[in-house]
């Protein structure tokens, strides 16, 4: 039987590549902020923190709808939304609209198609979930990098210039016509399809798996996933603190060093958590869980110890070989999250159970606030770094506590 699952995940990964557009916010921000110079950094970071949640309540909508709709129909469900949303956006002139149209709309779009790609394709790849995770997640992590540089380029700002709302309204329209062509064309395995697949995964019984198929309600009574859930939330407030404060990290550790420059500078954790996602989601489906969260825990500690010697030897040069491995290590937390949901609770209930874990998200993004909060406490970016580096050894001993997955 010949099966086209390569062609559904090119198509995946394009979905995804787009409905990351929603973690540009720091770039797309920057026009809004020089246009309404009486908002607040507060009142725009807030649009971000709304549209995280949103994320996570499409998500849990998406996991609920994977079987129950064609997915084609999530896909585009998705494309409207996001066109709605940017369009609102798009003639925002409080800050409670703009919160309507990205924060809501746009946040449950993204969260929506998030997990009808990766519901259907882990059901394409189920001898490989991590490698397809980790190749479906590179495209959403680049998208704020690769289309927030497109966004710069053709969108000048300052005080009245009002180009951002004709470029929230192109994307809106590009997102919706490219989903509504992808969602024509993508789908979930069916049934011969299915049976076939099985055979790939089921020829081998795979000694890292309890074997368990089970429904949300038995796998949050579990330890197992208390204890994988804390995981992600201290891995991933360090990733938003690091992404949060990487600008002034770059900006202390090379004082007058051009905008141009620390913005490209910041930007290479984005692309080398990209390549991450892929290098760790192999490493899970090759060498198992423990051994790919040890390695992200003790890698990104590593990493934050870089960026404490960055700092105390003035050195951009050591900032960028930081913010490489940083990035690198911190790209193995998304793909181990959706491999280790699939393989230690099944995917039967794999849409809704993978929704769950991912509500880490509503705490994991507090972590960008910590970071700022210990950069006023002690004036500079060290304690920051040093937040990083014990978030790495705390996410190692909680590792050693999951015995087995």
């Amino acid at each position: 039987m010949k099966l086209n699952r390569s062609f559904y995940a090119v198509l995946g990964l394009i979905m995804l590549l787009m409905a990351g557009l929603v973690y540009a916010w720091s770039v797309l921000s920057l026009p809004l902020g020089a246009y309404f110079t009486t908002w607040s950094k507060a009142q725009l970071s807030m649009t971000f923190t709304i549209c995280m949640m949103f994320f996570c309540l499409g998500c849990m909508v998406g996991g609920m709808a994977a079987g129950k709709l064609p997915v084609r129909f999530v896909v585009w469900g998705s494309g409207i939304l996001f066109l709605a949303g940017f369009f609102i956006a798009s003639r925002a002139n409080s800050p409670a609209v703009l919160y309507a149209g990205y924060g809501m709309f746009c946040g449950f779009a993204s969260g929506l198609v998030y997990n009808a790609v990766l519901s259907a394709m882990s059901a394409w790849f189920p001898d490989k979930q991590g490698m397809i995770s980790g190749i479906l997640l590179m495209g959403f992590g680049f998208s704020s990098f690769f289309v927030g540089k497109i966004y710069q380029a053709f969108t000048p700002s300052g005080e009245g210039v009002e180009a951002w709302r004709s470029s929230f309204v192109v994307f809106g329209a590009l997102i919706a016509v490219i989903f509504l062509v992808c969602g024509l064309l993508f789908d979930r395995p069916g049934a011969e399809e299915r049976a076939f697949l099985a055979g790939l995964s089921g020829g081998k019984k795979r000694a890292r798996e309890e074997g368990l198929d089970i429904d949300t309600r038995s796998m949050i009574r579990r330890p197992s996933f208390w204890i994988f859930f804390c995981w992600t939330i201290c891995m991933g407030g360090a990733g938003m603190a690091l992404i949060g404060q990487a600008s002034g990290i770059a900006r202390e550790a090379g004082p007058g060093t051009a905008e141009g420059t620390i913005a490209t500078v910041a930007g290479l954790i984005s692309i080398f958590n990209g390549i991450g996602r892929v290098f760790f989601g192999t490493l899970f489906d090759r060498k198992g869980r423990r051994i790919t969260m040890l390695t992200v825990g003790a890698g990104f500690a590593a990493s934050a110890l870089i960026l404490a010697g960055a700092l105390g030897s003035a050195s951009l040069a050591l900032v960028i070989l930081g913010f490489i491995c940083s990035g690198f290590f911190y790209g193995g937390l998304n793909p181990s999250i959706s491999a280790y949901v699939n393989s230690a609770y099944g995917p039967t209930h794999y849409p809704v159970n993978f929704s769950v874990m991912n509500l880490n998200l509503l705490l994991a993004s507090f972590g960008g606030t910590v970071g700022g909060l210990l950069y006023d406490a002690g004036g500079s970016y060290i304690t920051t770094i040093w937040y990083l580096a014990a978030s790495g050894l705390v996410s190692m001993g909680i590792t050693m506590l999951l015995r087995k997955i």
